[in-house]
C-alpha cells in the first residue's frame, strides 16, 4: 500500500482529551483553552523517577526556547500530593507550570503507561506525538515559519 500523503496523515491524528488542572500554586488551567491559539507540549513525570529528572532538566534549560516559539509546557505530575511536588519542583528551580493529576484521570485519558512521557499537541488540538524522548523533530515541523 503506497504512503499516504501528508495531508492525509494530519487527518488520523488523534484529539488530545481536553483537561482542567491545577497548578502548584492553585492556579487552573484548561487544555481547550489553549486551542486554535498555540502548540502545547505535556511532559508527564513522577518525582521519584530518575529519567524524569533528567528530561525536566533538559526541559528548564529548553523553556525559553519553546516560549519564544508560542509554545506553552506542562509538566504534569502523576498522582503524587501537592506538597512533595511543591517541594521537587522548587529543589530543581522549574521554570514551567507544573500540573496535578491527584487522581491521574488525565495519564488515564492519554493512556500514559510509564514516565516519563512527552504529549506534542498541534495548534488545532490534535496530538502529534507521545514518547518517551523529547519530541525534536515534530516540534521543529510546528514552529511558524
Amino acid at each position: 500500500k503506497p504512503a499516504a500523503n501528508k495531508e492525509e496523515t494530519k487527518e488520523e491524528l488523534k484529539l488530545a482529551a481536553n483537561f482542567k488542572l491545577q497548578d502548584i500554586y492553585k492556579n487552573e488551567y484548561t487544555l481547550s483553552s489553549y486551542k486554535d491559539k498555540q502548540p502545547v507540549l505535556l511532559f508527564f513525570f513522577t518525582t521519584w523517577c530518575p529519567f524524569c529528572r533528567k528530561e525536566l532538566s533538559k526541559l528548564n534549560d529548553r523553556y525559553l526556547e519553546l516560549a519564544r516559539y508560542g509554545f506553552e509546557l506542562f509538566a504534569i505530575n502523576v498522582g503524587e500530593p501537592i506538597e512533595k511536588v511543591d517541594k521537587f519542583a522548587k529543589s530543581y528551580s522549574l521554570a514551567f507550570k507544573i500540573l496535578l493529576d491527584k487522581d491521574t484521570s488525565v495519564a488515564q485519558a492519554y493512556e500514559i503507561l510509564g514516565v516519563p512521557t512527552y504529549v506534542l499537541i498541534d495548534k488545532k488540538g490534535r496530538i502529534v506525538y507521545t514518547g518517551n524522548t523529547f519530541p525534536e523533530r515534530e516540534y521543529k515541523e510546528l514552529i511558524p515559519k
